[in-house]
């Protein structure tokens, strides 16, 4: 794993299926989306590893969703039928299968080192250069020669890997990997971040700068009819690492720990896409002076709040979606 400058953090910027597979754990049991995972302890989750190829080398990659519900079952992923909404544009790689292998028209360059400066205030930060970048065209989204729209996100190659590899088994393919803890309807929920379509906000997640998710639509889309669904991340929440309320960028780099986003579907519902769009949002100084900016954990409830004027978007501008996209699939909910 690639050596991290000054400050490490990861930036988590996002239903009833039968069989949905329930795991027990301390204190209650959790519902897993994502039924080829096994959550581990240490907060990270096992993934099946699989290879492909590109430009002729070898790359190593994650399954996570599916456009096609038969296949997501198959597999042991999510059901993500709005990626479908992303088909044609460059959001989506079309890939090629030889020998059963994935060929992949472009990858990622792993060998980059991660640099998050803190600012004074903790966000904005001073420095944020992300840890890898993908080529031009590559995109975590494929389509396969059958139409089938997958969320694969590419981890390793001759580069590197990514930040957030904790361990990789190239025999017994399987990879454990760095979850992220937010909340969507309330529950707690953990999910993987692997990609992000801005570089400040890839440096920010520790995930891999892939500008062709801009192209899926669409920006404030979060209805069937397009491929993205709906993310706050709050800008200002209270801080402290023992702080029973603390949420947001400036706890997670000040504190160190998750910013404990908010989630608006799941992936048991259809309106859930792993493509999320960041609604960034403020407390406003009345809030903060009432003690009103307590920990959120409904996507419906930040929207409400912005209707009364307690949140804003940066600088006061309305609380709307700003285009960057985080890819963040739902692994477990609790």
């Amino acid at each position: 794993m690639k050596r991290l400058i000054i400050f490490s953090f990861a930036l988590a910027l996002v239903f009833a299926m039968a069989g949905l597979a329930t795991t027990a754990s301390a204190g209650g049991s959790r519902t897993l989306f994502i039924k080829s995972a096994i959550e581990n302890p240490d907060g990270t989750a096992t993934f099946p590893l699989y290879r492909g190829t590109s430009h002729g080398q070898t790359v190593w990659y994650i399954l996570l969703d599916s456009s096609d519900g038969n296949d997501a079952d198959a597999r042991g992923i999510n059901h993500a039928q709005k990626v479908d909404n992303a088909r044609g544009t460059a959001a989506v790689q079309k890939v090629t299968i030889v020998d059963g292998i994935i060929d992949f028209p472009a990858t990622v360059d792993f060998s980059p080192v991660r640099t998050v400066v803190p600012g004074p205030q903790g966000f904005p930060p001073d420095v944020a250069e992300p840890g890898a970048v993908g080529e031009t065209g590559y995109s975590p989204l494929i389509e396969l020669p059958n139409g089938i729209i997958l969320n694969a996100p590419q981890i390793a190659n001759d580069t590197g890997r990514a930040d957030k590899v904790v361990s990789m088994d190239t025999t017994n393919g399987t990879v454990a990997y760095l979850e992220t803890k937010g909340f969507q309807g309330g529950k707690a929920v953990k999910y993987v971040s692997t990609d992000a379509s801005d570089p400040g906000v890839a440096a920010l997640e520790n995930s891999t700068f892939a500008p062709a998710l801009d192209a899926a639509p669409f920006v404030g889309g979060d209805g069937t009819n397009s491929s993205r669904a709906s993310l706050a991340a709050f800008l200002n929440g209270q801080t402290g690492a023992n702080n029973p309320q603390r949420q947001g960028l400036n706890s997670a780099l000040l504190d160190g720990l998750d910013p404990l986003n908010v989630l608006r579907w799941n992936p048991s519902q259809g309106r859930y896409s792993p493509l999320w769009d960041v609604h960034p949002a403020a407390w406003t100084e009345q809030a903060i002076a009432q003690g009103l900016n307590l920990r959120q954990k409904d996507f419906g409830d930040v929207k409400n709040l912005a209707k009364d004027g307690l949140v804003t978007g940066p600088g006061g501008a309305k609380f709307k979606a700003v285009g960057f996209v985080v890819n963040c699939p739902i692994v477990s909910s609790k």
